[in-house]
């Protein structure tokens, strides 16, 4: 249980206190502002689909344009390569642009292994459109109100570019999150958890709830500036398909947490400073929820659903299936967490806090599998899980 909250104010250690400046942080860190011009209007609709090289697009936002890639798994060992899961680490300094290329800088962080490039089999050129941080509105095109985001134009203004210089056979689109808050739900239950001794979950349920509606009807806008940018692009609804997806749970249910709730091993070492309430709220209600609502969403538009909502089990940050890697005992996929634990409390310089509770290399391995396999299913909505004990090979889908 927690202990009262005049001590835990003046019992956190130095790194407690980082961790509480970072999750104050979060929702800046995860945001942008609006900038950068914007691409033409999408073409007048042409007499057929084009017939360039096929393409595999994504779209929307961090869980699917790769943030979190540079890790292979997490270390509270702060120096170096951080016990081998830095993959930005050269030798003497840190470069994110190894893993993130150009947008880096930007902070769109599409990642050299993004779900889109570990499915490469599904067409001859895979492009990934999604930026971190991305709403609902920064897919929609500029003439439909949509925006631009770290100087990018809106993604479907983007989308009509490579409509019409490759033939498209796959898009596939992440948004909705940002719209309904993650961020402030992670800053507030980190708060509360380091801070105010109390939980989160009452808040932040009635937070989704209230937002749960606009960011649906924004996810179902998003899917009609798809249809339109290429039904203007003279494809026909049958020349592609158009998957939605959904979000995994970064943390376990609190009964799979290897970390105890009381003291600060949960902050200090692990990275997941939660309750075990809103552990469990967040894993068995708030990710579910979500899923359903989007799961609604594209059986009312009529594109397929992938289901990620289990996708982690088992390689949970803090998850007593999962370990941190030792001197020892270098990463690994089968053994090790898929996601990337809070940043900031253990050092302020250990890659960027927006990085936070996403699937990291591992975890975009899998999704790179998931794909792969739905691309092998026509029709049918499904959901993506992992085999305990096997890396991203064994990732298998179920009928939804």
């Amino acid at each position: 249980m927690p202990e009262n909250r005049t001590s835990i104010i003046r019992s956190a250690p130095r790194l407690g206190r980082r961790l509480l400046s970072a999750a104050l942080a979060l929702p800046l860190a995860t945001g942008g502002l609006l900038a950068g011009g914007l691409l033409a209007a999408a073409p007048a609709r042409a007499a057929t689909a084009p017939s360039g090289p096929t393409a595999s697009v994504t779209l929307g936002d961090s869980y699917i344009s790769g943030e979190a890639g540079r890790w292979k798994g997490n270390s509270a060992d702060s120096t170096g390569g951080r016990t081998g899961t830095d993959r930005a680490w050269t030798g003497s300094s840190y470069d994110p642009s190894l893993v993130y290329g150009t947008t880096a800088a930007s902070g769109c962080d599409r990642s050299d292994v993004a779900e889109v490039l570990g499915a490469p089999t599904v067409a001859q050129k895979q492009i990934n459109l999604a930026c971190s941080g991305a709403v609902t509105a920064n897919v929609f095109r500029a003439s439909n109100g949509g925006q631009a985001y770290k100087g990018e134009a809106p993604q479907a203004d983007q989308l009509a570019t490579v409509a019409a210089q490759n033939n498209v056979k796959l898009i596939t689109l992440s948004i909705g999150g940002n719209d309904l808050g993650f961020s402030d739900v992670i800053s507030t239950c980190v708060q509360d958890y380091l801070v105010w001794y109390s939980y989160c979950h009452g808040s932040q349920q009635s937070a989704i709830d209230a937002k749960m509606p606009a960011a649906m009807a924004g996810v179902g806008k998003a899917i009609d500036e798809i249809r339109a940018v290429m039904a203007n692009a003279g494809y026909a609804q049958g020349d592609y398909r158009l998957v939605l997806q959904s979000y995994p749970s970064p943390i376990p249910r609190s009964a799979e947490m290897r970390y105890p709730e009381s003291g600060w091993s949960r902050s200090d070492t692990g990275g997941c400073p939660f309750w075990n309430g809103d552990a469990d709220w967040a894993r068995d209600s708030m990710v579910p929820q979500i899923s359903t609502a989007l799961a609604g969403v594209a059986a009312g538009k009529g594109v397929q659903f992938l289901d990620l909502s289990n996708l982690l089990q088992g390689h949970e940050v803090c998850s007593t299936s999962a370990q941190q890697p030792t001197a020892s005992t270098p990463p690994s996929a089968t053994t090790g967490e898929w996601a990337r634990f809070l940043d900031g409390g253990l050092n302020t310089t250990q890659g960027a806090l927006q990085e936070s509770m996403h699937p990291n290399y591992y975890g975009q391995q899998a999704l790179g599998s998931c794909l792969t396999l739905l691309w092998a299913k026509p029709s049918g909505n499904y959901a993506c899980r992992n085999t305990a004990g096997r890396d991203a090979s064994g990732m298998y889908l179920t009928a939804r």
